[in-house]
């Protein structure tokens, strides 16, 4: 067990804030002022990590904070420390996370889904029942059905397919289910990366808060190119579409797919190494 001084431990968990604060600033202003903003607020409602709970540092299993007795009224803490039996409550959420993200791991990146799990979740629906109704399609109803009914649509992710509509579900090659997502999920695919953020958080106070905020920067920057590529015309908002139904579209997709799975390589890595030290406990 590693003993951290006061003085020692408390500039990591200032700068720790003041990153996170750098980094949800823009989603705390709108939140104030009442604006939705389709791309960003996923970070916030769909992952259930709030803003402050990212902000609170925490030095992981193993490390003794003394003087800490802010952290001493935090659950799974005593004494300044993550504690035996809270990391042992949570061994079969750390034995679910390891295997999924070792299997994802294990796999080559597949660069050829081209984004059009967005596509297929408002495959034949009217204007006013997609998910984002207050921003318009940009090739309309009857394109975006086109585009979704010329392409192999090869979602291997659960938490996409689900949101399939039920014509665009049968179109799909793969039937991924909440049981099996360990058989499916891949480097390339962009909500895979963006879930190190989900599972990095499930696993707070145990890991340290500077690879939470790691993987949270990498699924802000996923999540942009997300949207760029979904059937949505969000220039009003910044945010120039990614073609997909181009070839040159798919290019810069499949380029950026690549580049966040680099990315995301040594993440997962860390988050499995984090993992095997808790079960080691």
């Amino acid at each position: 067990m590693q003993t951290m001084e006061r003085a020692d431990w408390e500039p990591r968990a200032a700068a720790h804030a003041a990153r996170v604060d750098a980094l949800v600033a823009p989603h705390m202003a709108r939140r104030a002022s009442g604006v939705a903003h389709p791309v960003h607020d996923f970070l916030f409602t769909y992952y259930s990590q709030r803003p402050g709970q990212l902000r609170r540092w925490h030095p992981g299993w193993g490390t003794r904070l003394l003087d800490a007795a802010d952290h001493d009224r935090l659950k799974g803490y005593a004494d300044g420390t993550v504690t035996h039996d809270h990391v042992a409550a949570q061994r079969p959420l750390v034995e679910s996370v390891h295997r999924l993200l070792s299997a994802t791991a294990s796999r080559p990146a597949h660069l050829g889904c081209f984004g059009m799990h967005e596509w297929a979740m408002v495959y034949r629906l009217g204007p006013d029942d997609t998910r984002h109704a207050a921003w318009p399609l940009r090739l309309g109803p009857a394109g975006t059905d086109t585009v979704v009914e010329s392409h192999r649509i090869t979602c291997s992710h659960f938490d996409a397919y689900r949101f399939f509509t039920p014509p665009a579900r049968g179109l799909n090659v793969l039937r991924p289910t909440a049981g099996d997502r360990a058989e499916h999920e891949q480097p390339g695919c962009l909500h895979a990366g963006m879930d190190l953020y989900k599972h990095a958080f499930r696993l707070t106070p145990m890991i340290a808060s500077e690879l939470v905020a790691d993987c949270f920067e990498l699924a802000r920057d996923i999540r942009l190119v997300d949207m760029r590529a979904a059937p949505y015309d969000l220039t009003s908002l910044g945010v120039e579409p990614l073609a997909v139904e181009t070839a040159t579209g798919k290019a810069e997709y499949a380029a950026a797919q690549r580049g966040f799975a680099e990315r995301g390589a040594p993440l997962r890595a860390r988050l499995v190494e984090a993992c095997e030290r808790l079960l080691a406990v």
